[in-house]
């Protein structure tokens, strides 16, 4: 597993995943290494990997 990219994220991990608040789609920004969600206008984080679906622990977008 060394040299992997640590935010990289599994596709099908991703299609599964919605938005913790308001439980619409999110959009992956592999640059940032985040999950957007437009309509909560947040970044969730995404860490070694995992994405971090916690509203305390994501990036407000304002």
């Amino acid at each position: 597993m060394s040299g992997e990219d640590p935010t990289k994220v599994d596709r099908r991990l991703l299609e599964s995943l919605v938005c913790p608040v308001t439980h619409g789609l999110l959009v992956y920004d592999a640059k940032a290494g985040e999950l957007i969600s437009r309509n909560a206008n947040l970044a969730f984080p995404i860490r070694n990997g995992i994405p971090v679906m916690l509203f305390d622990e994501a990036r407000s977008l304002e």
